[in-house]
């Protein structure tokens, strides 16, 4: 027998849905948010991202007459990669994915074609690598105890279970260990070489890298999710014009929706968009895209690039604090928007994950890192990772940034 699901029954069940957003939302203007992958959207993200457009679906890329209409009005605009719809009714959706294209190379002031319908930084790395790569090739990337990310080889990760994975380490002080990439890629002869990470403090030598993978007649990709603000507001060396395929968040440093892109050489742009669709995606969320192009704009504008500016300041600002104080910093110190604390030495008693939880019951909040030379899980780790994009947002000062590590440093203290 059917049973029927009265009004007030189906109101109370979207009630408590909206009861738990309203509960996060209040968490996030209550709390002081230093985890350093997240940060806050404008409210014309938000806009677009919850727009009408999440009803659209449209497979495929913008079709030629699209293109054709969209190089009248921007003349500047090249086109590459893949043509055409696999659904009709998408004209508007055509003009908001190229507009996004163009904006973000304007943001990062580069003519590699880019693809903005990746659902996340996971889904650009996968189809990336599907793009240049076959089953079982080797990848050169930096360890994830030492940096690296998920995505880049660890052995429970696709990349890790897909491909052969080979990794470059740092030095005893923190820093990419340059030598040891270079005998690793000499000695492998990847594939691929990975620079990028998602715990790592100092600028990074693209350069380096893009000799390194010359030399041995591999690709050279940059994931550059975290420091993809830092890039476009000139407070990081680009690796536009060195690297064959970036790849990038929208959501950490760019400050915009979560989702991915893909940014290539011209002559990889149909390899790319082939493996980001059919090859690993359906169609695009359009309300995401629409929210990428929304955020691509924002970052063109010199409001942006002063934001940046400060985010770098603050940082440092709130690290050489820790430093003062006595703690322990991966590298000795930042030149990003992010830094590590080891609690190695100074509180062997304590793991990053008791900080951490300790830490979200005094409003602070942020996460355990492992560190290099980790002795414990990277459930517990030894460190904790610190990021101020987030609390820049709202409007922190280098003052406001010092009186928070005193403030972590007392509640640390007294654990």
């Amino acid at each position: 027998m059917r049973r029927r699901v009265g009004r007030a029954w189906r109101n109370t069940v979207k009630d408590t849905v909206f009861d738990a957003i309203a509960r996060e939302e209040q968490r996030q203007n209550n709390n002081v948010e230093l985890i350093a992958s997240e940060n806050f959207v404008s409210a014309d993200v938000l806009r677009a991202a919850g727009s009408v457009l999440t009803n659209k679906y449209a497979e495929g890329y913008p079709e030629r007459t699209s293109i054709e209409a969209f190089q009248r009005q921007y003349p500047d605009y090249v086109h590459t990669g893949s043509v055409g719809r696999y659904y009709g009714g998408c004209e508007n959706i055509d003009f908001i994915e190229l507009y996004a294209r163009y904006m973000f190379q304007k943001a990062f002031h580069t003519d590699y074609h880019v693809n903005v319908q990746p659902h996340s930084g996971s889904s650009a790395n996968l189809a990336a690598y599907m793009a240049v790569l076959q089953p079982g090739d080797t990848i050169l990337s930096m360890s994830l105890d030492n940096g690296g990310h998920l995505t880049h080889g660890s052995s429970v990760n696709f990349s890790g279970k897909t491909y052969k994975m080979v990794f470059y380490g740092v030095d005893d002080n923190g820093y990419i260990d340059y030598e040891d990439m270079r005998a690793k890629a000499l000695q492998c002869r990847p594939a691929l070489i990975l620079a990028g990470a998602s715990a790592y403090s100092r600028i990074i030598d693209f350069a380096r890298f893009a000799a390194v993978a010359q030399e041995v007649g591999a690709y050279f990709m940059v994931d550059m999710a975290h420091i993809a603000g830092l890039v476009a507001a000139g407070d990081h060396p680009s690796p536009f014009g060195l690297a064959d395929i970036v790849t990038t968040t929208t959501h950490k440093t760019l400050r915009g929706t979560r989702g991915g892109l893909i940014f290539c050489r011209a002559e990889l742009a149909r390899k790319v968009d082939s493996a980001v669709f059919p090859g690993s995606q359906g169609g695009g969320l359009q309300h995401v895209v629409a929210a990428k192009a929304i955020t691509a704009c924002e970052a063109c504008t010199p409001e942006y690039v002063a934001y940046i500016h400060r985010v770098v300041a603050n940082t440092r600002a709130m690290c050489d604090e820790f430093i003062q104080m006595g703690y322990q910093i991966v590298t000795g110190g930042t030149d990003n928007h992010l830094f590590l604390i080891d609690l190695s030495n100074t509180h062997p008693h304590l793991s990053g994950r008791m900080v951490q939880d300790e830490l979200d019951r005094h409003g602070i909040t942020l996460n355990k890192n492992c560190v290099p030379n980790e002795k414990r899980s990277p459930r517990d780790a030894s460190g904790v990772r610190i990021g101020l994009a987030a609390m820049t947002t709202k409007g922190w000062s280098e003052a406001d940034c010092r009186a928070c590590a005193r403030k972590i440093d007392e509640i640390i203290r007294a654990m």
